[in-house]
């Protein structure tokens, strides 16, 4: 009897915090796909559902560069959320992030990462993650409830809040009281820039690796925090296309496991079901290949997850209503297509936790004991510090570990400056990047010389060895090379006050990050127009120079 009282007073604290959630009709006043939603409603509504809800905490990771909230929301069980911190741990241990070796318990939840509206007028998959956030924390039948006991899943409802509201706001200016389906009308063609970039018209969705812009930076802090084992990344595609989820198209990175194919191909299947039952069209392996590394779902596969992106029919050329081969394809279909996947994913991974976690478990295991590829060590020469800083720079921010190298180890390598396989001697101030650790895979995808292709078709650039990015001599060994401290020196250099001028040589980005410095001071900066000499130091012209 008293267990039978617990389970009703349970059960009656359960229905009476879904009851407390509005919707998010209710709380925007008009039906979810009628309007697109400027993102502070959004913000707004996230954090009333998180007030109300004891299924959800709400987290903000930083500012846009227009000063919107970055918001990402964790979703499980009242259960799991008062132990999230030992969830989020376990992870960190099965990936080996925190002391380089994989241990966890698989047992535990399986991390879920959601990330909608990546392209600000791709804009149907915000509205989804409202939807998405009202279901999970209001559905008390028993499907939801073992869901939610064996997922984590964050929701990241827009990854680009700046352009979204570029699109969004431009929109809700054109659209008429009711929305007009034709194609050629004002609010189906909006103007430059548009909504996809941010605010310094940067494409997020090439910028997962290289962390130029504030909103990936950011981003990159709190995923590395979590390493999630499932990322789905949302997208809008022309007015005509059918769906398109994962499988992905040829080529595949050599660096993809059978394991993060296979998956794939589970719940691909699994969204298969739904649209074959709703008769939605769908396509899969034709465009999207899992080949350059600052996508969405390349850069979370070569961290271990299980990368995807969806493609909903849509983008700016849809408005809220547009006529598709004598149809009319609404802001409502796409949300509901949109939400179906969400859903999908979040079913095979409840139903597969255990395998899945077991799986990301080995993963992480065999690259710390193997490594990746066929080079185990990339030494970078440190004879230009500047470079090296700057390298070393995008080695931190994807949590890529380093060494300082021994001096004297001699060894064999790939020169990439020659192409041929020399022999070389380390020495003071190189640093050694290893593949067998937990970043293994994304560090070998980044620094191998000359990446294999199974397909000659690609949907973006073929080429990014950072070696040749910042022009910095470098080896690729098959041997493993130890190496020292994880430290590099810091650079400081007095200026010398009875000098009658300095000249900076003009070799490197922080070279025009100090000439803009400069300029603002008012300092008057001089440029040489030609090669000189000047005790015994060759300088080329660009060279700055600031008289005393």
């Amino acid at each position: 009897m008293r267990n039978l009282l617990v389970l009703i007073l349970s059960f009656s604290f359960a229905v009476c915090t879904a009851q407390s959630v509005v919707s998010p009709d209710q709380f925007l006043g008009y039906k979810l796909g009628a309007h697109y939603t400027p993102y502070h409603q959004v913000a707004s509504y996230f954090k009333i559902v998180a007030a109300a809800s004891s299924r959800m905490k709400l987290e903000s990771y930083g500012k846009t560069n227009e000063g919107r909230e970055l918001l990402y929301a964790v979703v499980t069980s009242e259960q799991n959320i008062k132990n999230i911190e030992s969830v989020r741990k376990n992870y960190m241990s099965m990936s080996g992030m925190e002391d380089g070796k994989s241990s966890g318990n698989p047992e535990m939840p399986v991390v879920i990462w959601l990330s909608y509206n990546v392209h600000g007028n791709e804009a149907s998959s915000t509205e989804v993650s409202m939807k998405v956030l009202y279901e999970l924390v209001t559905r008390n039948d028993s499907q939801m409830l073992e869901w939610l006991k064996h997922t984590v899943i964050i929701i990241d409802p827009c990854l680009n809040p700046d352009g979204r509201d570029r699109y969004v706001n431009w929109f809700n200016q054109m659209q008429g009281v009711k929305a007009n389906p034709v194609p050629s009308a004002r609010e189906h063609d909006e103007p430059w820039p548009g909504g996809r970039v941010n605010h310094y018209y940067f494409d997020l969705n090439r910028d997962w690796a290289w962390q130029t812009q504030v909103e990936s930076e950011a981003r990159s802090v709190i995923y590395h925090q979590w390493m999630p084992a499932i990322h789905c990344d949302f997208h809008e595609q022309g007015v005509d296309a059918p769906y398109y989820f994962a499988p992905a198209a040829e080529p595949f990175h050599e660096v993809i496991t059978p394991w993060q194919r296979s998956l794939q191909q589970t719940i691909g299947k699994n969204h298969a079901s739904y649209f074959d039952k709703n008769g939605w069209l769908y396509f899969t392996r034709e465009i999207f290949d899992l080949f350059y590394p600052s996508y969405g779902d390349t850069y979370p596969m070569y961290n271990g997850s299980i990368g995807m992106t969806y493609e909903q029919a849509g983008h700016s050329t849809s408005g809220v209503a547009v006529n598709v081969d004598n149809d009319v394809l609404t802001l409502t279909d796409r949300i509901e297509h949109h939400y179906t996947t969400s859903m999908s994913t979040i079913e095979v991974a409840a139903y597969n936790a255990t395998k899945i976690n077991q799986e990301y478990q080995r993963y992480f295991d065999d690259l710390i004991k193997n490594g990746s590829g066929t080079y185990k060590s990339y030494i970078i020469d440190g004879l230009d510090r500047h470079k090296l800083e700057s390298l070393t720079e995008l080695l931190n921010k994807n949590h890529i570990a380093y060494s300082m190298a021994k001096p004297g180890i001699k060894t064999k390598g790939f020169h990439y400056f020659t192409g041929s396989e020399e022999n070389y001697t380390t020495k003071n101030g190189d640093i050694i990047i290893s593949t067998q650790q937990s970043e293994g895979a994304i560090a070998r995808v980044l620094l191998e010389p000359k990446s294999k292709l199974s397909d000659s078709v690609t949907y973006d650039i073929t080429a990014w060895s950072l070696p040749y990015v910042y022009g910095v001599d470098a080896w690729a060994s098959r041997d493993k090379i130890e190496g020292a401290a994880h430290l590099l020196p810091v650079i400081q250099q007095d200026a010398d006050t009875t000098a009658y001028a300095n000249l900076i040589e003009y070799q490197h980005f922080e070279s025009g990050v100090l000439l803009a410095q400069l300029l603002q001071e008012d300092i008057a900066v001089k440029i040489s127009e030609k090669d000189f000499a000047y005790n015994g130091h060759q300088f080329r012209k660009g060279t700055l120079i600031i008289l005393k």
